[in-house]
C-alpha cells in the first residue's frame, strides 16, 4: 500500500510539473508575441511622427521655393502611401519613398540660403533627424524582438504550442530591396 501511494505521489508530481512547464512555455510565447507587437508600435509611432512633421517642413520650403511643385507632389504621395501601408514590408517600402522624397526636398533647400537660415526650417530639420534616429533604434529593437520570437516558436518545446496559439513568424522591418540602409537577416525556412 505504501509503494502504491509513493507511485501515485510521483505521478501526481510529474503531472503538476508538466502542467506548470506547459503554462510557463505558453505564457512565455504570449509574452514574446506581445513584445513584438509593442516593438512594432514604437516603429509605427515614430513613422507617424515623421509623417506629421512633413507638412510643416513642406510649407516652410514652399514659402521659399514655390516653383518646385513636383517635389511637393512626390512628398504628398509618399506620405499618403506611408499612412495607408499595413505591415512591416509595406511600411518599409513606403518609408523608403518618404525618405527619398524628403532627401530631394532638403537638397532643394540647399539652393535657398535664406531658407537654410530660417529658424523654423532648422528646427524642423533637427526634429526630422531626431525622428529618423528614433525610427532606426525602434527598427533595430523590433527586429531583435521579432528574431527572438521567431526562434522561440520554431524551437522545441515552443513549436508544440505556437500553432495552437495561432502564432506565426513575425515579419522583419527591412528597407526594400536595393536599399543599403540595413542588411537583411538570413532567410528563415518554416
Amino acid at each position: 500500500m505504501k509503494a502504491l501511494l509513493i507511485t501515485i505521489g510521483i505521478i501526481v508530481a510529474i503531472v503538476i510539473i508538466s502542467v506548470i512547464a506547459a503554462i510557463s512555455i505558453r505564457n512565455g510565447l504570449i509574452e514574446r508575441d506581445e513584445g513584438v507587437k509593442a516593438a512594432w508600435s514604437q516603429i509605427d509611432t515614430q513613422l507617424q511622427r515623421r509623417t506629421d512633421l512633413i507638412p510643416n517642413l513642406v510649407n516652410t520650403v514652399k514659402g521659399y521655393a514655390a516653383h518646385e511643385e513636383k517635389i511637393f507632389t512626390e512628398i504628398a504621395d509618399a506620405r499618403s502611401r506611408l499612412l495607408a501601408a499595413k505591415g512591416p514590408a509595406a511600411k518599409a517600402e513606403a518609408g523608403a519613398m518618404v525618405e527619398s522624397a524628403l532627401g530631394r526636398l532638403l537638397a532643394i533647400a540647399e539652393n535657398y540660403p535664406t531658407l537654410k537660415a530660417n529658424e523654423n526650417f532648422i528646427r524642423l530639420q533637427d526634429e526630422l533627424a531626431g525622428t529618423e534616429n528614433r525610427i532606426s533604434v525602434a527598427r533595430t529593437r523590433y527586429n531583435d524582438t521579432a528574431r527572438e520570437f521567431n526562434a522561440s516558436i520554431r524551437k522545441f518545446p515552443g513549436s508544440l504550442f505556437a500553432s495552437g496559439l495561432g502564432l506565426s513568424p513575425a515579419e522583419y522591418f527591412q528597407p526594400p530591396e536595393g536599399s543599403a540602409a540595413v542588411q537583411k537577416p538570413p532567410a528563415v525556412q518554416f
